[in-house]
């Protein structure tokens, strides 16, 4: 059975490739779970390959390609469904790619991201060696719910594989409370530079996940992460195993956790310092995640903006890097939720300078005008996105560039405009 899913998987990944149809990395495993909901517990009995798992609301996709980057760096091989699709039937369509007809993957690392929801279930299919926890954000509540209900889920599910070694975010109070009554885990956490010293409108987990109690925080680098502790129970931030890496090859705060995650993986691999930052220097940012397109002879950067706090921390990455044209892109597909009522958590306000050229598009142009206009912000909007990136990029002078934040569809829309296809 097992044989047929595969020869059946690989027939649509190279169809679809073959014809420009996307990456085939859905289908295959869809198809191969309805034959035999097994297959993946299957396939990985027989090989060999160090299993990882990554979750987190935001920087999975960039904290797995961070690791793969030293993995190939090193001369070690690899898989990792970097093309995003995050549930089981992803995972299952990325061992079938890399597998032989008869279910044998040759590997020594598999790099699995999964999707919040599906957590549980990867886990009890995958059993992983490694899981990073980067942290937990509201997004798309319509689908999700709160976080308390999803750190409830995780904490269930990662109690029953005492195996798995935990990589765990020691400044969020929810990722830290999945370490309570493990061994095998380990923190890493930011070295308490940068400060907001208060916690901002939006921040999303302010109370004691093991009391209730509101925290208190030392320290705020971004949204509810910092030095933090619950007076009530004494519930407080561990100290991390890491709280630097030698070598940051993207900005933004948010992106020294992914570093800082990898780097901390990588150790527990015994991979040293020198071989970490090579394989960091030839790092190559994935899709929509700080990607840089020239079109038109133009320089265009891809910001990935999907919830308040991608929003918020990239914005204040590209403001740091003196942006002057910025395009916001809002759609309410399923991949993004269908409620944008979360753009209203965004800090536009203390952010964003008056002065910048913005232009707003997508299926929710007008939601998102509608935001900037209370927000006192001059801005152009276009609804047709071609047209939009199209007014944007010829009005460029030679030497500036054009600063994109998309959500997760309307990045998909991006680049399709732009390179003439949706993902890879």
């Amino acid at each position: 059975m097992d044989f047929l899913s595969i020869l059946i998987g690989k027939t649509i990944i190279l169809f679809s490739r073959t014809f420009n149809l996307g990456s085939g990395s859905t289908w295959p495993g869809h198809i191969a779970l309805k034959l035999n909901q097994n297959f993946c517990r299957n396939i990985l009995s027989k090989s060999k390959a160090i299993k990882i798992v990554v979750a987190g609301t935001n920087g999975k996709t960039t904290t797995g390609k961070l690791i793969a980057s030293v993995l190939k760096a090193s001369q070690k091989t690899y898989a990792h469904n970097v093309a995003g699709a995050n549930l089981l039937n992803g995972l299952a369509s990325e061992l079938i790619q890399n597998s032989t007809l008869f279910g044998r993957i040759d590997k020594d690392y598999l790099i699995f991201e999964s999707d919040e929801f599906a957590l549980p279930q990867i886990l009890e299919n995958v059993n992983p060696d490694y899981l990073i926890c980067l942290n937990l954000f509201r997004d798309q509540l319509d689908r999700y719910g709160e976080l308390d209900s999803i750190a409830k889920r995780w904490k269930n599910s990662i109690d029953k594989h005492d195996s798995i070694t935990l990589i765990l975010n020691a400044d969020d109070p929810l990722i830290t409370y999945l370490g309570e009554n493990r061994k095998n885990k380990f923190y890493f956490g930011l070295d308490g530079k940068e400060n907001l010293k208060r916690l901002k409108h939006g921040a999303d987990s302010i109370f004691c996940p093991k009391c209730s109690t509101r925290l208190t925080f030392e320290k705020v680098y971004f949204s509810h992460l910092g030095i933090w502790r619950c007076g009530n129970c004494q519930f407080e931030r561990p100290k991390p195993t890491i709280i630097r890496a030698s070598f940051y090859p993207l900005d933004g705060i948010y992106n020294k956790y992914n570093t800082i995650a990898a780097n901390l993986l990588l150790n527990k691999l015994r991979f040293n310092n020198d071989q970490i930052v090579e394989g960091l220097k030839k790092f190559k940012p994935a899709f929509g995640r700080q990607e840089k397109i020239s079109y038109k002879g133009k320089a265009i950067n891809l910001f990935l903006a999907k919830n308040p706090t991608s929003f918020n921390e990239s914005l204040a990455t590209i403001m740091d890097l003196r942006a002057e044209n910025i395009l916001i892109v809002l759609n309410d597909r399923i991949p993004d939720g269908l409620d944008v009522s979360w753009i209203w958590d965004i800090g536009i306000e203390r952010i964003l300078d008056s002065d910048i050229n913005i232009m707003v598009s997508g299926d929710r142009t007008y939601d998102m005008a509608l935001r900037l206009k209370y927000a006192g912000i001059f801005f152009h909007s276009e609804e047709n996105l071609e047209n939009a990136i199209n007014s944007m990029v010829d009005n460029l002078d030679s030497d500036e560039k054009l600063y994109v934040l998309p959500n997760y569809s309307a990045m998909l829309d991006v680049r399709k405009i732009l390179l003439g296809r949706k993902l890879l």
